[in-house]
C-alpha cells in the first residue's frame, strides 16, 4: 500500500509542478484545459479500475480460504481485504471533495 501511496504522491507533484508551470505563462490556449481535464478523466479512470482490481482480488482470495484452498492463506486474504477497503475509502473521499468543489463552483455568481 506505501508503494501506491508514493506513487501517487509523486504523480500529485508532478501535476502540481505542471500547473505552477502553466500559470506562469502569459496565455494558456483552450486546447490545453481540454487535455488536462482528459488527463484528469484518465487518471480518475484508473483508479476506479484499480480499486475494482483490488475488490475482485480481495473477494478471490477471500472465497479460496472459505473453500480450504491451501495456497491462500488467511492472512493474505485479510491483507488483500484491507487494501480494498482503503482503496475504496479514499475513492468516496474523492468523490466527496469533487462534488464539494462542483457545488461550490455551481453556487458562484456569474
Amino acid at each position: 500500500m506505501k508503494v501506491q501511496s508514493s506513487a501517487l504522491f509523486q504523480e500529485m507533484q508532478a501535476m502540481a509542478t505542471e500547473a505552477m508551470r502553466q500559470s506562469q505563462q502569459p496565455s494558456l490556449p483552450v486546447k490545453t484545459a481540454a487535455s488536462s481535464s482528459s488527463q484528469f478523466g484518465d487518471m480518475l479512470s484508473d483508479a476506479i479500475n484499480t480499486v475494482n482490481g483490488l475488490q475482485k482480488d480481495a473477494k478471490q482470495k477471500v472465497t479460496a480460504v472459505e473453500m480450504g484452498d491451501r495456497s491462500v492463506s488467511l492472512a493474505e486474504a485479510m491483507i488483500a481485504k484491507q487494501k480494498s477497503s482503503v482503496a475504496f475509502e479514499a475513492t468516496v473521499q474523492v468523490r466527496n471533495k469533487l462534488v464539494e468543489a462542483y457545488k461550490e463552483i455551481m453556487s458562484m455568481p456569474v
